[in-house]
């Protein structure tokens, strides 16, 4: 699977064609009835859209590569909604760092997953995290399922890819990163409207949480490569 790179909205649906027969065609799937699958269409819309599929035969996860690089670059805000985050040492770094240089790095995570480990190996970097002034959110009322990305209110991402050794790894994945400020106010808009519904995740209160918790955090993240 290779990662395309176009214009507008209608175009880079043409992408997303492509990855989609390339994929089929690595995965040795069954020889496609002939049609027409890339009519001429015109560019509409004048947003930047890249489409990005990543998939284990590459050498890496191009998105991974892409996410980290605009997390590095962000100079005001960094918003990630997530249905399972369990990251690696390089994304660790690059969410305390961008803290550093002041930049407000934001985590909406969900309350409750259908993935009890996950969860565990979640919570695992929770302390971290918080000690170095990432603020965390958890979305009570629903089961969040959303992997999206906000950075500088310009650099969007919408797709499958989650934050987890398995997403990045082992996984076939896609996503559309946007570049429009436009669309990132949209995206905006929707983070601060989840935000509305979940719970801050203070470091005081976190501190107070079980024994067994804890036994269970350490466990789940000696697991958390095959997540």
């Amino acid at each position: 699977m290779v990662s395309t790179g176009t214009s507008g909205s209608t175009t880079v649906a043409a992408s997303f064609q492509t990855l989609f027969m390339d994929t089929w065609k690595e995965q040795k799937g069954d020889p496609l009835p002939k049609r027409n699958y890339f009519p001429r269409i015109a560019p509409d819309g004048d947003e930047v859209v890249r489409a990005i599929g990543s998939s284990p035969e590459q050498p890496y996860s191009v998105i991974y590569v892409t996410l980290l690089s605009a997390i590095n670059s962000a100079q005001s805000q960094v918003y990630l909604t997530n249905a399972y985050f369990v990251p690696d040492p390089q994304m660790l770094t690059a969410l305390k760092d961008a803290v550093a240089r002041g930049v407000d790095v934001r985590l909406l995570l969900p309350g409750k997953s259908d993935s009890a480990l996950v969860t565990y190996a979640s919570h695992s970097f929770y302390d971290e995290l918080l000690s170095a002034g990432v603020k965390i959110y958890e979305r009570q009322d629903a089961l969040l399922h959303a992997k999206t990305a906000v950075i500088d209110g310009v650099w969007s991402t919408i797709g499958s890819t989650n934050l987890d050794w398995r997403s990045f790894v082992t996984n076939q994945e896609i996503n559309a990163v946007v570049l429009s400020p436009g669309f990132g106010a949209q995206m905006l808009k929707m983070f601060n409207d989840d935000l509305q519904q979940s719970t801050l995740i203070t470091l005081e209160n976190w501190r107070r949480r079980s024994i067994v918790s804890r036994i269970k955090e350490f466990g789940s993240r000696l697991w958390a490569r095959l997540l």
